[in-house]
C-alpha cells in the first residue's frame, strides 16, 4: 500500500472540516438536528480514518518502528464502544453528565497528548531526535495542558454536582466556599503561569519536567477549585464552558502537533462553546465572570424558608380539576422544566396536546434558553416526543402572548417562572423569566413545595390565580389525558 501524501491528508481534513462546519449548522435547529449530527459523524469519521492513514505514512518514513498501532485500533475499538452503548442506554435527563463526562475525557486526551509530545518530540514531527523543543511548541504544550487539566477537573466535578446523587461534599450541587478563595485561585493561577514559563524558556535537550508536572498538577487543582464555589443554577453555563475549554485545548494541541484537523475542529468547539455561554449568560442576566466567580444557588439559601413557604395560603387541586380548565380554554401555553424531563413525561404531554388541540384549544410551548439541566435540554425533549417545531416558541418570541393566554401550565419549572426576578431586591433580579404570571389561569405541576436552583421561593404559586397539582409529571398528566373528554 503506497503512503498517503500530504496534499490527501490536506483535502481530506478540509472535508472533515466542512463537515463540522455544516453540523453545527445544522444543529441551531431542531428540525435540521439530525441533518447536522448526520454531517458532525461523517466528518468525525473522515478525520479518524485520514489520522490512521497519516499514522502509516509516518511509520513508513520511520522505517517501521514504534508507531503501537494495535494500542491505537485497540482504542478506537473500545472508545466507540463505549460511545455506542453510552448513546443508547442514557436517559435524556443524564444527558448534562454524559456531556460533563465527554468533556473531562477530552480534556486529559489533550494531557496525555502533551506529555507524549514533550517526552518524544521526535515521534510527532515537532523537533529531531535529541534535540530541543523550540520555545513555540513549549508554548503551546503549556496552554494546551493547562486548559485540558482545567477542563477534565472542572468537568468532573460538574458531572457529580450534575449527577445530584453523591454524598462527596464537592459533588453536591450547593457552592463550596471558604474565606480568601479568590486569593487561593488567584495565586494558583499566578503559580501555574510561573511554571509554565519556566518550562518555556528552559532551552536545554531534556525537557523541564519538574516545572512542566508542577504545572499540570496545579492546572488539575485549579479545575477542581474554580467549579466548587458555582451553584447548581449556573450548571447550564458551566456545561457550555467547559464545552468551550475543550475545544480550545484540543486546537491548543493541534498547533503543537501541526494538525490542521485539530486545530479547526477545535476552534470550532471553543468559538461556539463560547458563544453559547455570553448566551445562557445574557438569559440569566449575568455576566460570565460573575458566573466564573460563583455562588449563585447560595446567596439565596435563606431567601425562602419553609417557615414561611407555610404560612402563605395555597391553593391545590386535582388532575381531574386541571384537565376541566384545560378543556375549556381556547389558548394554553405549556412551560417544560426538569421536572418533566425526570419523569420523562414528553410522550404523555404529546397525549394531551393531541386532545386539547382536538378539542379546539390552541396549545404551544415555551422554552427558557437555561431550563433543565443543559442549553436546549427541553428542546431535545420535545423533538424525542416528535412535537411540531411550529408549536414550540423561544422565550423572547412568545413572551408577549402570556397575558392574552387562558391558561399555562407548568411542568416541573420553577426558578425560570419566578416574579421575584422582578424584584430589584431578589437575588435573581433582572433574570429574563417566562412570564407566566401574567396568564389569566396558571396551573403548575411539581412534588413539592421545595424551591429551584436558586433556592428561592416561587412567588408565582402564591398567586391567587394560580392552582398547584402536585405529584409526579407523568402520572398527573396520564390522569389529565384520562379526564379530557
Amino acid at each position: 500500500m503506497n503512503a498517503i501524501s500530504m496534499n490527501t491528508v490536506t483535502l481530506f481534513y478540509l472535508v472533515a472540516s466542512v463537515c463540522f462546519i455544516q453540523a453545527l449548522k445544522g444543529l441551531s435547529s431542531p428540525s435540521t438536528a439530525r441533518v447536522g449530527n448526520a454531517f458532525g459523524m461523517g466528518g468525525m469519521a473522515i478525520a479518524v480514518l485520514t489520522t490512521i492513514a497519516l499514522m502509516l505514512k509516518l511509520k513508513q518514513e520511520l522505517a517501521g518502528g514504534g508507531m503501537g498501532f494495535g494500542l491505537v485500533l485497540l482504542g478506537v475499538a473500545v472508545g466507540g464502544a463505549i460511545g455506542a452503548t453510552a448513546a443508547r442506554r442514557v436517559e435524556m435527563t443524564k444527558m448534562p453528565e454524559l456531556v460533563a463526562a465527554m468533556h473531562s475525557l477530552i480534556g486529559l486526551a489533550a494531557v496525555c497528548i502533551a506529555v507524549a509530545a514533550v517526552s518524544e518530540p521526535w515521534a510527532f514531527n515537532i523537533a529531531a531526535r535529541g534535540a530541543a523543543l523550540p520555545f513555540g511548541n513549549r508554548l503551546e504544550l503549556f496552554i494546551g495542558t493547562f486548559v485540558g487539566a482545567v477542563t477534565f477537573s472542572g468537568s468532573v466535578i460538574a458531572f457529580g454536582k450534575l449527577a445530584g446523587s453523591y454524598k462527596f461534599r464537592l459533588f453536591q450541587g450547593a457552592p463550596v466556599r471558604y474565606p480568601g478563595q479568590h486569593t487561593v485561585n488567584l495565586l494558583a493561577a499566578i503559580a501555574i503561569v510561573a511554571l509554565g514559563l519556566a518550562f518555556c524558556f528552559d532551552g536545554g535537550a531534556a525537557p523541564a519536567w519538574g516545572p512542566f508536572i508542577a504545572m499540570a498538577a496545579l492546572s488539575f487543582v485549579l479545575g477542581v477549585l474554580i467549579i466548587i464555589p458555582i451553584g447548581g443554577a449556573d450548571m447550564p453555563v458551566v456545561v457550555s464552558m467547559l464545552n468551550s475549554y475543550s475545544g480550545w485545548a484540543a486546537a491548543g494541541i493541534g498547533f503543537s502537533l501541526n494538525n490542521s484537523m485539530l486545530i479547526i475542529a477545535g476552534s470550532l468547539v471553543g468559538s461556539s462553546g463560547a458563544i453559547l455561554s455570553y448566551i445562557m449568560c445574557k438569559a440569566m442576566n449575568r455576566s460570565f465572570f460573575n458566573v466564573l466567580l460563583g455562588g449563585f444557588g447560595g446567596e439565596a439559601a435563606g431567601a425562602g424558608s419553609s417557615a414561611a413557604q407555610e404560612q402563605r395560603p395555597v391553593k391545590s387541586g386535582s388532575a381531574e380539576d386541571a384537565a376541566f380548565i384545560l378543556q375549556n380554554a381556547e389558548s394554553v401555553i405549556i412551560v417544560p422544566g426538569y421536572g418533566l424531563a425526570v419523569a420523562r413525561a414528553q410522550h404523555t404531554v404529546k397525549e394531551l396536546v393531541d386532545k386539547l388541540t382536538g378539542h379546539g384549544v390552541t396549545v404551544r410551548y415555551a422554552i427558557h434558553p437555561v431550563a433543565g439541566r443543559m442549553p436546549g435540554h427541553m428542546n431535545v425533549l420535545l423533538a424525542e416526543a416528535e412535537v411540531p417545531y411550529d408549536q414550540v416558541a423561544e422565550m423572547e418570541d412568545i413572551n408577549g402572548e402570556f397575558g392574552q393566554t387562558d391558561v399555562v401550565l407548568v411542568l416541573g419549572a420553577n426558578d425560570v417562572v419566578n416574579p421575584a426576578a422582578k424584584d430589584p431586591k431578589s437575588p435573581i433580579a433582572g433574570m429574563p423569566i417566562l412570564e407566566a404570571y401574567k396568564a389569566k389561569s396558571i396551573i403548575v405541576n411539581k412534588r413539592s413545595m421545595a424551591s429551584g436552583y436558586a433556592g428561592l421561593d416561587n412567588d408565582l404559586f402564591y398567586q391567587p390565580n394560580t392552582m398547584m397539582v402536585f405529584g409526579d409529571a407523568k402520572k398527573v398528566i396520564e390522569s389529565m389525558v384520562k379526564a379530557v373528554e
